[in-house]
């Protein structure tokens, strides 16, 4: 996987933030990979095999992810600047050809957010289970809960095999991929000067992200993102997963796609499935446009 795991250009994202891209090979036109909440562009690695033979596959790590910058203010409640950041990204590998997109959670959501502040940005998009939330939706599902949950989580470990070897066994880390979990931990925390490790994206700043789920305006505008979408959707009815049948009901040309045996995670539970799955589905808007 070594061979497709290439750094591509750092963008200046919005507000001068530097965003890092990374190449995961390919041919055809432009894919952007984006990954939820707490990860990065490397958790999308296993689920790139099958978009290779359709598409150049580029993943990013958003803003306060990865090797991406940080905001100084430590703010991230401001979904938009995500989705700025993304379209300074997109200006910088599309190359003038058309654009996909494909993103998990946050990422799904901010991809949809940039099709609405930009339109034609993208030919087609796949999302699985899109971080959009109604406004009223129950306070333990609009993030709230999530940034708490956040705050608690571990940031350092003596090294990164110990950080592996407690994800392995504890939920929902331990349902993952094993490659995916091993790319999660690879690159997902830097290290510290005494030897031990601390994650990339820290507690604070993911409940941040989490905490401004409900002040986006994606739900508003669905009726403005006119490509077509897929959105994928696991077994789960709560969370991201309960909206998902009505995100698409409020997309002008969207098709749901269930997965009975996947949760929230499915990306990273069973990334060939899904990379296979984001494959057919923009393939198919491609024959169509």
């Amino acid at each position: 996987m070594r061979d497709h795991w290439t750094a591509g250009p750092l963008v200046a994202g919005d507000g001068g933030i530097e965003v890092a891209t990374w190449d995961l090979g390919g041919d055809g036109p432009p894919l952007l990979l984006a990954h939820g909440t707490g990860f990065h562009a490397k958790v999308w690695l296993p689920a790139a095999g099958p978009l290779r033979p359709r598409f150049h596959v580029w993943a990013v790590d958003q803003r306060g992810h990865g090797s991406s910058g940080h905001a100084p203010d430590g703010d991230y409640s401001d979904w938009d600047r995500f989705a700025l950041d993304l379209l300074a990204v997109a200006d910088a590998i599309g190359g003038g050809q058309p654009l996909y997109g494909a993103g998990h959670s946050l990422g799904g959501g901010v991809l949809l957010r940039c099709e609405q502040l930009r339109p034609g940005t993208f030919g087609a998009l796949y999302c699985y289970e899109p971080a959009v939330v109604p406004k009223g939706y129950e306070a333990a599902d609009d993030g709230s809960g999530l940034s708490e949950l956040a705050r608690k989580r571990r940031a350092c470990f003596a090294s990164r095999e110990d950080a592996l070897a407690n994800y392995a066994g504890k939920p929902p880390f331990a349902a993952f991929d094993r490659e995916v979990l091993e790319g999660y931990v690879a690159h997902g925390f830097v290290d510290e000067p005494d030897g031990s490790v601390r994650l990339a994206c820290r507690p604070e700043e993911e409940a941040s992200v989490f905490g401004g789920a409900a002040a986006s305006r994606a739900w508003d505008e669905l009726d403005r993102v006119a490509p077509p979408v897929t959105v994928g959707r696991g077994r789960d009815l709560t969370g991201a997963g309960a909206v998902a049948s009505a995100v698409a009901d409020r997309l002008p040309d969207a098709r749901l796609e269930i997965h009975g045996d996947l949760d929230h995670f499915g990306p990273m539970v069973a990334p060939a499935r899904i990379g296979a799955a984001i494959a057919a589905a923009l393939d198919a808007a491609r024959v169509g446009g």
